[in-house]
């Protein structure tokens, strides 16, 4: 069975319906558009081509890929820890493990499998090793082959680790649940560790050959801490306990401004801390912070500009739009403007326009794959899923979509 231990905290019992979390919806959105704009402003190659840049001068381009590149990965990193708060804190008690896995993939697969489809068709068949059958089966990431990573529909590669997570989840949430109240905290300090000593076993422990080219690792170091499931899955735990901590009611009331001031040295210390510190273990502590803090904000009732209506419904169609970015940047993108580059003010218009374009597609595949695949095939019809999911309105990621169905914190 698929359950959280609650305590007679601010959460409730474990049979009450914990309450929406519409400011962690919101979130999301923030963290999609990161990723696509460290694309965008250099955006990745397909297959062998050189990639169109929206700005004709190369140092505005230099310049914001030092800026945004860290910041897309970071994003991930938020994703993931996300997912692992999501996941615990709208798991059912006493739900079926097959009943929790069925809505994990129907969450996440009829997306991916129908962006996977147009990519191989329209642009990505001609480089994709394998018939694309490892990214279709999201096991892409599990092979050290870079020719796998970026293969058919690019960014679903992190669904890899999404799915690893979902399917571990029924067996963490054992040990994770049996932890004392009293040392919540203690655990969330030794997962932190444990990010900080894969970092290290990153840097002295996988070889530093052969380089990979664009990256300040070398391939299997870029691998090891930025691909592979497995040492992705402390962020997923992170979130399980911060989750823990909330539902406990043993997380510190903190403001929002704070909050995002604290999100922002996060950020900065990205652009300037080396690889692979820079990629989770400089964001995991203001990330699990805000994510804590603003569940317990919404839980006491305050609103937040995260939790506004055009957040929630940009972040319900946020994992739609971080799939669909592939098609706007690498497929229409050079399609219609060629190798051209504009000045500052028009590249910028351009990368609105990208962004803009992605939204539609993102609201498109919301609407017509994602919420009717949920509707149809989340739960049998005596299942109702608990308001207490984050919403879809909806989940995430699917890397926390919510919905009719839980919501995950993730990309997906």
């Amino acid at each position: 069975m698929v359950s959280v231990a609650t305590s007679s905290g601010q959460a409730g019992a474990p049979a009450e319906r914990r309450p929406d979390l519409p400011a962690l919806t919101g979130m999301r959105i923030i963290a999609a558009l990161l990723v696509f704009l460290g694309h965008a402003v250099f955006p990745l190659t397909s297959g062998n081509q050189n990639p169109p840049t929206p700005y004709g001068d190369p140092g505005v381009t230099q310049f914001l890929m030092w800026f945004f590149f860290p910041g897309s990965q970071i994003a991930l990193s938020f994703f993931f820890i996300l997912s692992g708060f999501i996941i615990t804190w709208s798991a059912r008690p006493g739900e079926p493990v097959l009943a929790y896995w069925r809505r994990r993939v129907v969450k996440i697969f009829p997306n991916h499998a129908v962006t996977w489809a147009l990519a191989m068709i329209l642009f990505a068949g001609a480089y994709t090793p394998y018939w694309g059958l490892p990214n279709l089966f999201l096991v892409n990431s599990f092979s050290p082959d870079p020719a796998l990573w970026g293969g058919a529909n690019m960014p679903a590669w992190s669904l890899g680790p999404e799915m690893f997570f979902y399917l571990l989840f029924p067996l963490l949430v054992i040990p994770i649940r049996k932890i004392a109240e009293n040392r919540l905290w203690l655990w969330t300090v030794v997962t932190v560790a444990a990010m900080a000593a894969l970092c290290l076993i990153t840097v002295y422990v996988i070889p530093d050959s052969p380089t990979y080219p664009g990256e300040p690792q070398s391939l299997p170091q870029f691998w090891f801490s930025y691909m592979f499931p497995p040492a992705r899955l402390v962020e997923f735990v992170l979130g399980m306990i911060v989750a823990r901590l909330v539902i406990s009611g043993r997380w510190p009331r903190i403001g929002v401004v704070p909050v995002v001031l604290f999100m922002m040295v996060g950020y900065a210390a990205a652009l300037v801390v080396p690889a692979p510190f820079n990629q989770t273990l400089v964001s995991a502590v203001p990330f699990a912070v805000a994510i804590g803090s603003l569940a317990v904000t919404n839980i006491g009732g305050t609103r937040t500009v995260f939790g506004s209506r055009p957040m929630v419904w940009l972040g319900n169609v946020s994992f739609a739009f971080y799939l669909t970015q592939s098609f706007i940047l690498f497929y229409l993108f050079p399609k219609v403007f060629g190798q051209a580059g504009y000045g500052v003010v028009g590249g910028t218009a351009l990368i609105l326009g990208l962004i803009a374009a992605n939204i539609v597609a993102g609201w498109a595949l919301y609407t017509l794959v994602e919420k009717p695949a949920m509707r149809r095939w989340s739960g049998s019809r005596r299942t109702r899923a608990p308001r207490g999911e984050v919403r879809e309105a909806p989940s995430a990621p699917a890397p926390v979509p919510a919905g009719s169905a839980s919501s995950t914190g993730s990309i997906d």
